[in-house]
């Protein structure tokens, strides 16, 4: 999405950071925001209470719909 989008995690598809993303609360029906893309990788998301900077291979990986 673009910087300052709403979305809501549908699925995180298989990939090594999967289970990681998930303890750190990213479940399908957590809402998120793209906070800042500098040059596009790494991509800061807004999640919860903090941000997470993820890399654009991974975050490709996150099936999310606008809300």
């Amino acid at each position: 999405g673009k910087t300052g989008m709403t979305l809501r995690v549908d699925s995180i598809g298989e990939s090594g950071l999967k289970e990681r993303l998930m303890t750190m609360g990213m479940l399908p029906g957590t809402k998120l925001s793209v906070a800042f893309r500098p040059l596009g990788d790494p991509i800061a998301i807004g999640l919860r209470s903090y941000n997470l900077a993820i890399r654009r291979k991974d975050a490709e990986q996150i099936q999310v719909t606008a809300i």
